[in-house]
């Protein structure tokens, strides 16, 4: 396929990105030799200009902060996933010149957490309760877990989780962030915090051998938090994972190519 197509992750800060690298590397492998994929430094509040402005050469957007709420408003039609969550980390552009919305972050982290050893009825603490922690709820859902614990220093942050929760159907309750440190025996602990924000809980984690640690940092790697949890025994998948997987969702997306994950997972960094 020669055809130039175009696709980029629009957000702010993007210098760091990885996602470059790895639908780059998915196009090559594909044989895509047309496609390519930037970066595009947006805020939220540019996302909607940015999007009008699109030729027909576009194929999508993946969104990433602070523009994952607003990314709802500029899609014709939106994927339920992404309207229970509040939150779309994909757009795509249709032959017709529509957009639609779709958050990947969901089907990826059901993914990897269920490569992990994830079961159904697990209980899940949540750290933290921004973007990454609404699709961890919706993980949560789809893995029919027994319940979700989410804490965050705003206890205003976590009650916009709530409807989010209940409209998913999961059972959440919340705990003062003081209590952290006693909710981390559930079977699956999620970690969405900021760097270094988490480190303070790898001092006082009493790990069981059978819980999964995701931790959505991943540089550095591993983090103090998910370093404790290795060191007790305990699965960790870490936010590289997480990439890959939502990636590989917005690479079929974007194409209609089957995604080459072993060529795309290439691109990654090792952890370090």
């Amino acid at each position: 396929m020669t055809q130039a197509r175009r696709a980029a992750v629009v957000g702010t800060p993007i210098a760091h990105s990885l996602s470059p690298a790895i639908h780059n590397a998915g196009y090559a492998a594909a044989g895509l030799t047309g496609w390519s994929y930037t970066r595009i430094e947006c805020d939220a509040a540019g996302l909607p200009g940015l999007v009008a402005r699109l030729g027909p050469e576009w194929a999508g957007l993946s969104v990433t902060m602070p523009g994952k709420e607003v990314a709802l408003t500029v899609a014709t039609e939106v994927s339920p996933v992404a309207a229970a969550v509040g939150a779309a980390n994909t757009l795509v552009h249709r032959p017709d010149g529509s957009w639609y919305a779709d958050n990947t972050d969901v089907v990826g982290m059901v993914e990897v957490l269920t490569a992990a050893g994830v079961a159904p009825g697990a209980t899940v603490t949540v750290l933290g309760a921004g973007g990454t922690a609404r699709a961890a709820v919706a993980a949560a859902a789809r893995l029919a877990a027994k319940s979700v614990t989410v804490l965050a220093r705003r206890p205003e942050a976590v009650a916009e989780l709530r409807p989010v929760a209940g409209a998913l159907g999961v059972p959440m309750t919340a705990a003062p962030w003081a209590e952290a440190a006693a909710h981390l025996d559930a079977d699956v602990v999620v970690s969405t915090l900021p760097k270094g924000a988490a480190d303070p809980f790898a001092e006082v984690a009493a790990w069981r051998p059978g819980t999964v640690c995701f931790d959505a940092i991943y540089d550095p790697w591993p983090t103090p938090l998910a370093a404790s949890a290795q060191a007790a025994g305990a699965p960790v998948v870490s936010g590289l994972d997480l990439l890959l997987a939502q990636a590989v969702g917005q690479f079929e997306h974007f194409t209609g190519v089957t995604a080459p994950v072993e060529a795309m997972r290439a691109a990654l960094p090792l952890p370090r």
